[in-house]
């Protein structure tokens, strides 16, 4: 995202976009890719609701997220370039709030990977984790990324 101090997130969030939907893929390439043909779209404020449940010590996977919503509504996957849009506009939502925060540092991106999409960029979300006891480790020479190490002895269960 791009010029993320002149944007509404939080009406972003309130917006459905139509969602929740079922869409019918026909894209062999992408139903082989998901393990089938029935995608699931969740609006932004379902993924704002599972992130605001993930305990203090506690992490969880933007995957996690998208197959518990996939499983809760008959759903071969849930599609995960809106997820990873609504993710970010739920972490950019509590940063403009006062109150009702959604602790987003908590949800991270596949293996434990820490995400630059959120507000203050992955050295915030580096130190809010480390602050709640978790610790995050760099991989990686020249394309650096960060994780959480050991993460899945943290995962929180949906």
């Amino acid at each position: 995202m791009a010029n993320e101090q002149n944007k509404d997130f939080n009406t972003m969030l309130h917006n459905n976009k139509d969602m929740p939907k079922l869409q019918i893929i026909t894209d062999e390439k992408s139903i082989e890719k998901y393990g089938g043909e029935r995608m699931y779209f969740a609006p932004p404020m379902d993924y704002d609701r599972v992130m605001k449940k993930v305990p203090l010590g506690k992490v969880i996977t933007i995957g996690q997220i998208r197959d518990s919503f996939a499983k809760a509504n008959d759903a071969d996957f849930t599609d995960p370039i809106t997820a990873g849009i609504f993710v970010s506009i739920a972490a950019w939502a509590s940063d403009q709030r006062n109150s009702e925060k959604t602790p987003y540092w908590r949800t991270l991106k596949a293996d434990g990977e820490l995400n630059p999409k959120y507000p203050g960029g992955i050295e915030a979300q580096k130190e809010k984790l480390e602050a709640e006891g978790h610790i995050v480790v760099q991989r990686g020479r020249s394309n650096i990324r960060y994780y959480v190490q050991n993460y899945q002895d943290y995962l929180c269960q949906l």
